[in-house]
């Protein structure tokens, strides 16, 4: 059976060369940007990390905000309009910005944690 579905992709969020994360974009959350950021996988992007609940790459995507909140939990993954980013909530946070909630990590959050200057993500579909 397949991992993905019409209203769900299965991805890795990849610390290269470190970690695998596997994630899940949920169209039902917001379904015109998780359809954007199905079409322009894989991206790649230098990782940053927004004080200690925040871990997040830019992309190029250009999508506005769409079902737009403002608390997210661990695991959380969000999309940052004004940057392009892609967001992945470390610990529970109210981040001060609206953002379109896009997914969820599945497990290994706490790799995100380990980020150093320099670490780069990559996100892809898990053809596994």
């Amino acid at each position: 059976m397949s991992h993905n579905s019409v209203s769900q992709k299965r991805l890795i969020l990849e610390i290269k060369d470190k970690a695998k994360i596997p994630c899940d974009l949920k169209r039902h959350l917001s379904p015109r940007t998780v359809g954007t950021i199905m079409r322009s996988l894989p991206l790649e992007g230098h990782a940053h990390l927004m004080g200690k609940n925040i871990a997040y790459f830019e992309t190029t995507i250009d999508s506005g905000t769409e079902r737009a909140r403002k608390e997210f939990k661990k695991g959380d993954m969000a999309f940052l309009s004004s940057s392009g980013s892609i967001c992945f909530f470390i610990n529970d946070s109210i981040p001060g910005k609206t953002l379109t909630p896009i997914g969820r990590l599945k497990d290994n959050t706490d790799r995100l944690k380990e980020l150093e200057p320099g670490d780069v993500f990559l996100l892809y579909e898990d053809t596994g």
